[in-house]
């Protein structure tokens, strides 16, 4: 069951609230798990210096948010700094999703698979953020992480939906969950846009983003390297590997259950393009590996913790979230805020 958390105040403040709410998670399975020990390897490391010091120069309500979260979890903040970066330091960090983009003269429509690390079923929540000096936004939260690198909406009327890229060769930029983060504080697209391209970037992740009133649908993919921005004109899916043409010569990962999903979902709706995307995403023809993952031993390590249905509409922006997309939705937003 999803948690729905309501937090407001400082940076500070808030990033505390969120490590209360995930410390049980963080401690009982978090800090003892194989994903943490790989990140960790990185403690003192100069990519790890180099990543917090532009972090604090840039972004310093997120340094304080991440303070925060770590005084909240009861752990070190350089450890937990590193946790936030572990899709920039290891390229196999259980953060996985798949999502349908189905653009519309009449609005966008963003559909969303949040896949993570199987320890954190039951302990995952909708947050309901209301930062000083900022605007509202809601966010999928993961135990120990900052919001913003999973599906989101903002009073500003921005949609984001996030998906994991195991890019290889990273630098030592700003980390990936960061931006996304200060993406949330962006008001219009455009300004979306200019923060990520002008930020000295780390690892990589694909984007859906579109803004309530607008029909344009964006798909973007960066990393280190570049930033590729195409404007949707069909629907389309997108799993957790680089599918823009000009992105197709960076090195990655691409994991048989990522290449998997991606193809059963670009099958389904070239025979079908009306097909519900809440179908694709419920999808498990390829018992192995498919696209809807609930196995205990899924071959990267993640399960499917709750699907996202967003419609961005001239006013409005309506979105449910299901703990499964074959059943009713569990909960009902306009915008920011719960229906």
């Amino acid at each position: 069951m999803l948690s729905l958390l309501e937090l407001s105040g400082s940076p500070w403040h808030i990033g505390k609230a969120l490590g209360r709410f995930g410390a049980q998670a963080a401690h009982n399975h978090l800090i003892t798990s194989a994903s943490w020990d790989s990140v960790m390897a990185w403690r003192g490391s100069d990519a790890a210096a180099a990543m917090r010091n532009l972090v604090q120069t840039r972004f310093p309500r997120i340094e304080q948010e991440i303070i925060g979260l770590a005084e909240g979890l009861e752990l070190d903040a350089n450890d937990v700094f590193l946790w936030n970066c572990r899709g920039d330091l290891w390229a196999m960090a259980p953060d996985g999703c798949t999502t349908v983009l189905r653009p519309s003269a009449n609005g966008p429509r963003i559909t969303h698979n949040e896949d993570g690390d199987p320890g954190f079923l039951g302990y995952c929540g909708i947050g309901l953020f209301a930062p000083e000096g900022a605007g509202r936004f809601a966010s999928f939260v993961y135990p120990a992480s900052i919001p913003g690198h999973t599906f989101a909406v903002t009073q500003a009327g921005l949609a984001m939906t996030v998906n994991n890229l195991r890019s290889r060769k990273v630098t030592a930029g700003v980390p990936r969950m960061v931006i996304t983060r200060a993406l949330l504080e962006q008001s219009t697209l455009d300004a979306a846009l200019s923060l990520l391209k002008g930020t000295p970037r780390s690892g990589g992740f694909h984007l859906s983003l579109a803004q309530r009133g607008r029909t344009e649908l964006l798909s973007i993919e960066f990393n280190a390297n570049k930033v590729s921005v195409q404007t949707m004109q069909q629907p389309s899916l997108h799993a957790n590997h680089a599918i823009h043409a000009n992105m197709l010569d960076l090195p990655q990962v691409i994991t048989d259950s990522s290449l998997q999903r991606q193809q059963r979902g670009e099958a389904m709706l070239a025979h079908n393009p009306d097909v519900s995307p809440l179908a694709v995403l419920a999808d498990q023809a390829n018992a192995a590996l498919p696209i809807y993952r609930n196995a205990p031993d899924d071959s990267d390590n993640e399960n499917t913790m709750a699907t996202a249905d967003i419609h961005v509409d001239q006013d409005h922006i309506r979105w449910q979230v299901y703990e499964h997309p074959g059943l009713s939705p569990g909960y009902s937003f306009v915008d920011a805020c719960q229906a």
